[in-house]
């Protein structure tokens, strides 16, 4: 089920096996009015407007909180197992640090409305209670193969390779806070492919609920992640020096790093793929697509 539009995003399903495909909307009308009968023993729901720059609150309260809250409803009416995306956007500017713990849920306050509408899911699950039959997963900073359609929301690494090879240097965020160097401000950066394994792990273990940081636990710097696209690619150092703009100034998150305790207690045990393997894979993946 999706929104696949006028662009190239439908590249992305070539190679899946899949029995149907539904718009979004039309999904979604089956799912309320019960029109057409929707049998799943579960659903994975990975849609949002991601968008940290979209200023249309209601649309993002109709995309991203009740469309979610619809699926859940009908999924836990139907005993199919429900794995959804949160964000680690929900936790604001760090002042309460990445806990996942549930006490720590209501007390967050996100910078930007998309934030802030996947914030409303996760407190509505726990004033219900029911974080014992769902997963919410707060995804980090993904990045990897199959992001070209994001647009703007595309990863840096994505950008900064695309950079490279077009101007032959990659630009950065100059910092205007004194405590954070210059290129230092820090990501927890989390390979897509690792993000998938966490995803099929709570699809293969139906005992294990609740909601859980998706990210590595290891907060690494845009210079790190840029001098792992220099040496990637071949190319040497060159970074371009820009001004944060405007309309982040006071909504820039400058530190993110996921408390994994909660997923490994929950019996994830798989390493992930360190930063340097993780953009070394990606670009010679973007480098056979041309």
């Amino acid at each position: 089920m999706d929104r696949l539009g006028s662009g190239e995003k439908w590249k992305n399903l070539r190679g899946l096996r899949y029995d149907n495909y539904l718009d979004k909307d039309e999904f979604i009308t089956a799912i309320r009015t019960g029109d057409k009968p929707c049998k799943a023993s579960a659903i994975i729901h990975m849609g949002a407007c991601s968008a940290t720059t979209e200023r249309d609150a209601d649309y993002l309260m109709r995309n991203n909180y009740q469309y979610t809250r619809d699926l859940c409803d009908w999924a836990l009416q139907h005993e199919a197992r429900f794995i959804t995306a949160s964000s680690a956007a929900t936790y604001g500017d760090v002042a309460l640090g990445y806990s996942d713990q549930d006490a720590v849920t209501p007390t967050l306050q996100p910078l930007n409305m998309y934030g802030y509408s996947k914030q409303l899911f996760d407190e509505w699950a726990l004033r219900h209670n029911i974080y014992t039959r769902i997963v919410v997963l707060k995804f980090f900073n993904v990045f990897g193969p199959r992001e070209t359609h994001k647009g703007d929301m595309r990863s840096v690494a994505h950008k900064a390779y695309h950079e490279l090879k077009e101007r032959h240097t990659i630009s950065l965020f100059r910092s205007d806070r004194a405590e954070y160097a210059d290129g230092e401000q820090k990501r927890d950066f989390i390979y897509v492919k690792d993000a998938v394994d966490v995803v099929l792990f709570f699809l293969d273990n139906p005992k294990a609920n609740g909601l859980f940081n998706c990210g590595t636990g290891q907060a690494q710097s845009w210079l790190a992640l840029a001098r792992a696209i220099f040496k990637a690619t071949g190319q040497p150092e060159n970074i371009n020096w820009i001004d944060m703009p405007p309309a982040l100034v006071g909504k820039y998150q400058y530190f993110t790093q996921a408390d994994a305790q909660k997923l490994r207690a929950a019996g994830y045990n798989k390493p992930f793929t360190p930063l340097d393997d993780s953009v070394a894979d990606y670009v010679r993946w973007m480098k056979t697509q041309g």
